[in-house]
């Protein structure tokens, strides 16, 4: 059984609420769910979201769409992700927990599957994507036994904060690998952290429904490429930059 955890909530401090920003009437976490959905190997989905009384609104959101919400700590992310997992029913059925994020929109269902069919296809601890792939389609799945030893061992507020970088920082203690892309696609990104990262996705959204394109990362690189102007859009912003400042203030806390 695989299941897909996508953490979100409506506290970002960069962008609050973004998660329920709307584009063509539909609130991002839509679009991301709507991708994940259409993956052939994924069973279910649970979102993972906080218990502050501003995610009410993303809960009854995700709730009415027919999907699972489990509610837990805003800043302990790795707590909230394990109990997610803790909560569900026949846990000893799972095999593969695939990580997600709400701030990839425009997450490619084809990407999903082929990270998830090299790791059902191997003895991998777990697999993810290689930093050559546009920031934006994170995706990375692992064994259960790794979430465990995260929540367990975990002692630094970084690692607290960001669920799989216990594991990272002990890869040496677990098979894991990365998928590598035909071409070094860093360049792009179509993540949404800041107001210029809605702005790009926005645009690339409505585009590409006003001229009935599919809408893959291909043809998203080939817009962006041929629009330099919008490209340009959030290109400063550096990747990895809540990470970096988590690990800029890092502390032990446990």
């Amino acid at each position: 059984m695989i299941v897909a955890i996508i953490q979100a909530r409506m506290g970002s401090t960069r962008l609050p609420n973004k998660v329920m920003k709307k584009i063509l009437g539909k609130p991002l976490i839509s679009y991301l769910l709507d991708n994940v959905k259409k993956s052939k190997f994924v069973d279910k989905i649970i979102l993972a979201t906080t218990t502050n009384k501003e995610d009410d609104e993303l809960v009854k959101y995700v709730h009415d769409l027919g999907y699972d919400v489990y509610r837990g700590s805003e800043n302990d992310v790795l707590c909230r992700y394990y109990e997610a997992f803790k909560d569900l029913e026949d846990i000893e059925q799972i095999n593969g927990i695939v990580r997600l994020t709400g701030d990839c929109p425009l997450l490619q269902s084809k990407l999903i599957d082929k990270v998830i069919d090299t790791f059902l296809n191997s003895d991998y601890d777990h697999v993810c994507l290689s930093p050559h792939y546009a920031e934006g389609l994170d995706t990375e799945i692992f064994k259960p036994k790794l979430l465990v030893d995260a929540y367990n061992n975990a002692i630094k507020a970084s690692q607290r904060e960001h669920v799989m970088l216990y594991i990272t920082d002990n890869r040496d203690k677990y098979n894991m690998f990365q998928l590598e892309n035909s071409s070094d696609d860093s360049k792009y990104r179509i993540t949404v952290d800041e107001e210029k990262d809605f702005e790009l996705v926005k645009i690339i959204i409505e585009e590409f429904e006003k001229s009935k394109k599919e809408l893959n990362i291909k043809n998203i690189k080939k817009f962006l490429d041929q629009n330099q102007n919008i490209f340009s859009l959030n290109s400063n912003i550096l990747r990895n930059e809540g990470l970096l400042k988590s690990l800029k203030n890092d502390k032990d806390i446990k």
